[in-house]
């Protein structure tokens, strides 16, 4: 893909077959494949290749390269960019040429989806391989392994919503961290509302998405977009925030394990929150009071 497509988009002869919109794009359509490529190439295979006949340190080998898979993450963050590019030009007679050249009998969408895939893989592999290798050498490395790369996953995936959020004013990378993200029932009561809004707001709850920052807690509507692939995606449109600094819990709300409360400036707002299991309130709770001490 980097020799037969990337490259050749920079190659003269080829010039005359890219049309100008798609001229100097080549980051967007890409990303940072070359990154991922050498990566793997000058790094990781060769430390794979070092323990050939030791399984049992493959493990340690994922821990020491750890900080690089996180190059996946960005991959992934410009992937409805990139998709985006292709869907307009998926049909030039470039891609068409560079596909009869490599003799590929799929498309270039196909090979770029690759990485996105090969990051979802890692976990599964590293599962199979700790099924046999339960109290032998290097099985609690290979557990470390798998609860990193299951950690990158979800950095992936709440990255993926995060650059969904529409219509938010300030710089999401001032909020800290994102820590949690997820689809919620919301009710609200608030002490300075109108009587008949607080009646109204006690019955029907509101479909939320929150994003839990280390600084500030997202408010957003989820809207479903109609397309494909990545145009199914969801985007987010930014309601209001609170921030953590001014924010209190209830961790146990009557009638409903799956509850909880978030109250703000001594619960003149308050938001009763339903989690759609009680093990994902827990994880919210527990996430909510780290922050908060």
């Amino acid at each position: 893909v980097l020799q037969g497509y990337a490259a050749e988009m920079d190659n003269p002869l080829m010039a005359h077959l890219i049309s100008p919109e798609l001229q100097n794009k080549k980051d967007i359509l890409f990303g940072n494949m070359e990154e991922i490529y050498h990566f793997h190439n000058r790094i990781f295979l060769r430390e794979l290749e070092n323990y050939v006949d030791y399984p049992e340190l493959v493990g340690r080998c994922f821990l020491d390269q750890m900080e690089d898979f996180q190059i996946y993450e960005k991959y992934c963050q410009n992937k409805p960019r990139s998709e985006s590019l292709w869907r307009q030009f998926s049909d030039s007679v470039f891609f068409q040429e560079c596909q009869r050249k490599l003799d590929h009998k799929l498309s270039l969408d196909s090979y770029l989806l690759k990485p996105v895939q090969r990051i979802t893989k890692y976990q599964l592999l590293l599962k199979e391989m700790l099924k046999y290798s339960k109290n032998c050498e290097g099985a609690e490395d290979l557990q470390e392994a798998l609860t990193s790369i299951l950690g990158i996953l979800k950095a992936v995936n709440d990255s993926m919503h995060q650059i969904a959020i529409t219509g938010y004013d300030g710089n999401l990378n001032e909020l800290g961290k994102l820590l949690m993200q997820g689809s919620f029932n919301v009710w609200t009561d608030h002490k300075k509302g109108h009587s008949k809004v607080k009646d109204l707001a006690r019955f029907k709850p509101m479909q939320r998405h929150l994003f839990l920052h280390e600084k500030a807690v997202l408010f957003c509507k989820k809207r479903e977009e109609n397309g494909e692939g990545y145009e199914k995606a969801p985007s987010y449109s930014y309601k209001h925030s609170l921030n953590m600094a001014a924010v209190g819990i209830t961790e146990n709300v009557k009638g409903d394990a799956k509850k909880f409360e978030i109250w703000y400036n001594a619960r003149e707002e308050v938001y009763i929150i339903q989690a759609p299991t009680p093990e994902v309130k827990a994880t919210w709770v527990n996430e909510i009071r780290k922050v908060l001490t």
